[in-house]
């Protein structure tokens, strides 16, 4: 005797769909992984050095406190370390230890 128990036709839909949905969601994952680390290969030597150093020595970015030319690097208005032309530039930023920028006069941990 041979009885084999039939899904109902909801089930097997629900299923179907699930998979799907993990899939699809597993290559977006895993694109966004690749761009990231293609992101990471296009980063002028400069922007990998601050990288690394921050999360070695746990140092965060502090905006508003560069002197001219005294950057460490900026968000989207020079290319990076020292080009700052301005002192207290809002978006040039200096790496300070975590948890000292907040006590720097005029110190803002996002750019403005």
């Amino acid at each position: 005797m041979n009885t084999r128990i039939e899904a109902p036709a909801m089930d097997k839909r629900l299923f179907a769909s699930t998979a799907l949905s993990t899939a699809l969601g597993l290559v977006l994952a895993m694109n966004g992984v690749a761009a990231q680390a293609q992101g990471m290969k296009d980063m002028p030597p400069i922007v990998k050095e601050n990288m690394e150093k921050m999360a070695k020595d746990k140092l965060e970015k502090c905006y508003g406190i560069n002197a001219a030319a005294k950057n460490d690097c900026a968000e989207g208005v020079h290319s990076c370390a020292g080009q700052a032309t301005q002192a207290r530039d809002a978006k040039s930023f200096v790496l300070v230890p975590a948890g000292v920028c907040g006590k720097i006069a005029g110190g803002k941990l996002k750019a403005a």
